[in-house]
């Protein structure tokens, strides 16, 4: 059902990256820019009205208010399917609890004897939170960036999901349940790149539609949101631009075929532009995977988005001479999500350098990363996990070096001082510590 790509005596290591022999779903952030700059500006000049003249014309909502009210917010809560509650609570705890480990607690470094460097780790003050509502609603993402920021010690948390008509032009349920659950009652039924502008210039008050402007804008999006994101990157820090969603498995021959193609058929349900990579040195694997799909696929709920998603030219069966070369081309692809389904899975995810995140062996599913493993399951897209990591509780934390010298310190490294600002022609650097410690050093 996939395209083939047989890399078979070319992945090897004279052969260099094999990026260029790899697809990739297409993200053109660049072309959008120009379609979502006015809309950036016209929120950054007009605010509340522009917010509600593009969610009309993007959405087909027009929008009583922007903040959704919280008697609406409770009844979402009182109506969520209880097991659906359960669910959302365990996977809070979950991921709280990775979450917590990744705190960080101040470092004092003494540096010389009266001189010491303090790396302190402070949450920003405010944040903004973006839940994606397209084709299907998000509550797990309202987990995943909720959790690390209330972690981190933000004090003022803002969410943001498109409006949906058939809810009354509010949020998805589900979603504004969640964020009940999770104690946010700052929602806002806004989407697109309307939201992360709002979010970034925030809307003056006084007034029901006033919005106080966040520090930091985090959470997927389709590509007019990343768009947005990079026009307000600057005025407020951002996570990531995501792109489509993917999944690399590397697999050997005592993989089970249905358990690759039903992992193929999940991820391929979130878009038609998803990105699937199954690599294997194992040619019969593909072929029992491929008639896996023959009947998995016709039975799936999202039938005609898996189909686009794994016959189109972002996804591919890889056949690769050895489980090595399969390292290589994983890693050069740097996935957001990698399976590893090997003998000895562990050591070769060990090897792993490149993927948002890992999943070893045949009961570490994507799905279960998607909701339930504590992991955080907004990851880098594109191949940029080669540089950048998911959404951690560091996404919302800024590291303040705090210097402390006494007198006696500051003198002993007074000659040093002297000696680099007159490398660098900068007497008054000099002069602001020789007005201190004005002897002996001073020739």
């Amino acid at each position: 059902m996939l395209p083939l790509i047989d890399l078979r005596g070319r992945a090897g290591a004279a052969a260099g990256d094999p990026r260029a022999l790899l697809p990739r779903a297409a993200l053109d952030v660049e072309s959008a820019v120009p379609l979502v700059r006015p809309v950036v500006d016209d929120v950054r000049v007009r605010g509340a009205a522009a917010v509600r003249d593009a969610t009309a014309r993007f959405d087909g909502v027009e929008l009583a208010e922007l903040r959704v009210p919280t008697a609406v917010l409770a009844d979402a809560l009182a109506t969520l399917d209880p097991a659906v509650r359960v669910a959302l609570a365990e996977a809070a705890g979950r991921a709280r609890t990775v979450h917590e480990a990744q705190r960080r607690t101040d470092d004092v470094v003494r540096v010389v004897p009266g001189g010491t460097v303090t790396e302190r780790w402070v949450p920003v003050g405010r944040v903004g939170l973006y839940v994606p509502g397209g084709k299907v609603a998000y509550p797990s993402s309202v987990v995943m960036n909720v959790v690390p920021a209330q972690v981190a010690g933000v004090g003022s948390i803002a969410v943001a999901s498109p409006p949906q008509r058939q809810f009354a032009g509010r949020p998805h349920p589900a979603v504004l349940a969640a964020c009940v659950l999770l104690g946010v009652d700052e929602v806002y039924a806004v989407g697109g790149a309307q939201a992360v502008a709002m979010l970034a210039y925030g809307i003056p008050g006084p007034g029901p539609d006033a919005v106080e402007p966040v520090d930091v804008v985090t959470g997927p999006g389709n590509v007019y949101v990343a768009a947005a994101k990079r026009l307000v990157r600057g005025v407020v820090g951002i996570d990531a631009e995501a792109g489509p969603t993917e999944i690399a498995i590397l697999a050997d021959d005592s993989a089970d075929p249905a358990h690759l193609a039903a992992d193929l058929v999940a991820q391929a349900e979130h878009d038609e532009l998803a990105a699937c990579l199954l690599v294997t040195p194992d040619e019969a694997l593909l072929d029992a995977v491929d008639a896996a799909l023959a009947v998995q696929v016709p039975a799936t709920r999202h039938r005609d988005r898996v189909e686009a998603a794994l016959k189109g030219p972002q996804s591919a069966y890889v056949l690769v001479d050895d489980l090595d070369a399969g390292l290589r081309v994983v890693d050069s692809w740097a996935a957001e999500h990698l399976e590893v389904v090997t003998r000895d899975a562990a050591a070769i995810a060990a090897r792993v350098r490149n993927a948002g995140a890992v999943f070893v062996g045949r009961y570490a599913p994507v799905s279960l990363g998607d909701y339930l493993a504590g992991s955080n399951h907004v990851l880098p897209t594109g191949g940029t996990a080669r540089h950048t990591g998911g959404l951690s509780v560091q996404s919302f934390l800024r590291g303040i070096h705090v210097v402390d010298y006494t007198r006696e310190a500051l003198a002993a490294a007074a000659p040093h001082v002297r000696a680099l600002g007159g490398a660098e022609d900068l007497a008054a650097h000099v002069a602001a510590v020789d007005i201190r410690v004005p002897a002996p050093w001073v020739d």
